[in-house]
């Protein structure tokens, strides 16, 4: 079974009750040995186009769980292992899904639990990791942004985050490295409420400070940019927008659901004359909505984007705007998020840039149902976007920006969003030459 180290949390998969104390219907232990063959069996067949990509030694898994399976002996337990097998698929939409005989078993107690963040997340630059932004208790004690993060409980800090990203790799599932990375620097950073983490500290000016972080603030999800932009409207789940200092327009696209185009619509009918606009897919949790009617708002109206490998795009919407686009990303964008603002890349309509690549977890996915009717698993079986990095689409590898920009330490010691800032550089003096879209040819701001 699993070490009671490796219990401390499942982030993707969130908290769940804790186990009853009677089994509600434990099965010969021959039936999960049963499953789990079957299982094997059947990812292998479904999603073992995926092994090479993303570097699975599936005879590994193989041997690994075979074992495991022998000492299960409750449904419960079962669906811990159930779980930490689908861990080794690194699909960021994999799951275990209770079948109505399932329905009510739980993972034994102590598995999953509430967790609480420190109230700080991390980012790296070159091979230090600094402190992105802090609030609540962290910033009460001292904790503030662009401080390098040198030791964490004793431990180097890139030692320490390695080591927690191997941890929750155990029970949670990542399409890429960069998904684990960037999931660990953020919601991976909650604990049980109350842990304590002694933090050596290095200030801009070099002076090395002590301080305690302590896992008590509900806030474990990012927002995406380092700090609030000032002045956001609010538009629905999916948009807030703002018009910069700068003159230039701000859409930050936290979700695309369907109604993200009505969300759309009022933004760009708000920023209709602004000379640019930053369009900040970080932290996209994904969604549903019409991928093409949203790259259609960028289009200007009466016209028709030409694209390498589908048919040209029509103009939509009330308030089609067709200037200047920087679209940001980050590794915490994910599933539609990653295709949406990929759309924009590989479509020469705007220039993209961003600490890394999305999560690459967009796919098309299938329900495998286990033998023993309790659970079924729920995996990603092709990749969305096949037109996409050179035809192998987005699962296993995210869309990569045209510019990659770390944050400045010394910038977020201002209050300064690096990334933002040079987006709004870039509308300036914009890489016309690299972008196939020119509103001049589009007849736009005449």
């Amino acid at each position: 079974m699993m070490p009671a180290a490796l219990a401390l949390c499942a982030p993707l998969l969130g908290p769940l009750p804790a186990a009853p104390l009677v089994a509600l219907a434990d099965e010969d232990p021959a039936v999960y040995r049963a499953d789990v063959e079957f299982a094997l069996d059947e990812l292998e067949k479904r999603c073992g186009h995926f092994f090479r990509l993303k570097d699975i030694d599936w005879k590994k898994v193989r041997k690994e769980l075979a074992k495991e399976v022998k000492s299960v002996e409750t449904d419960g337990e079962h669906l811990l292992l159930l779980i930490r097998l689908l861990a080794r698929l690194e699909d960021g939409h994999a799951s275990v899904r209770p079948l109505a005989k399932g329905e009510g078993v739980k993972p034994p107690e102590g598995t999953f639990f509430e967790k609480r963040g420190p109230g700080f997340f991390l980012s790296r630059a070159g091979k230090k990791l600094y402190v992105k932004n802090a609030w609540g208790s962290a910033a009460a004690v001292g904790i503030e942004p662009g401080m390098e993060v040198v030791t964490i409980d004793g431990e180097k800090a890139a030692r320490w985050l390695e080591a927690r990203i191997e941890h929750i790799r155990d029970l949670a599932s990542f399409s890429t490295d960069q998904q684990a990375f960037f999931h660990a620097t953020h919601w991976g950073l909650a604990d049980r409420e109350g842990t304590r983490w002694k933090l050596e500290l290095k200030t801009r000016a070099g002076k090395k400070k002590t301080r305690t972080a302590t896992c008590d603030s509900k806030s474990t999800v990012p927002d995406g940019p380092a700090f609030p932009v000032p002045g956001l409207t609010v538009a629905g789940e999916g948009v807030r927008y703002a018009r910069l200092e700068s003159g230039f327009g701000y859409v930050h696209l936290r979700r695309v659901p369907e109604e993200v185009l009505a969300e759309l619509d009022q933004a760009l009918a708000a920023l209709a004359d602004a000379p640019g606009i930053v369009l900040d897919f970080r932290a996209n949790g994904g969604g549903g909505c019409d991928h093409d009617a949203l790259e259609a708002r960028f289009v200007p109206a009466g016209h028709r984007l030409a694209r390498m490998a589908r048919p040209p795009l029509e103009s939509a919407g009330p308030h089609p705007y067709g200037g200047r686009l920087v679209v940001i990303v980050d590794g915490n964008t994910r599933s539609a998020g990653e295709t949406t603002s990929g759309m924009f890349i590989e479509d020469g309509r705007a220039w993209s840039i961003g600490e890394s690549a999305t999560a690459g977890m967009s796919s098309q996915k299938e329900t495998i149902e286990l033998p023993s009717k309790l659970f079924a698993l729920y995996v990603s079986v092709r990749s969305n976007r096949s037109s996409f990095n050179q035809g192998r689409g987005v699962e296993g590898i995210g869309v990569e920006p045209q510019e990659r920009v770390e944050y400045d330490p010394d910038d977020l010691a201002a209050g300064v969003d690096t990334i933002l800032a040079r987006a709004e550089a870039l509308l300036r003096d914009f890489p016309q030459k690299r972008v196939r879209y020119d509103p001049a040819d589009y007849g736009w701001g005449k």
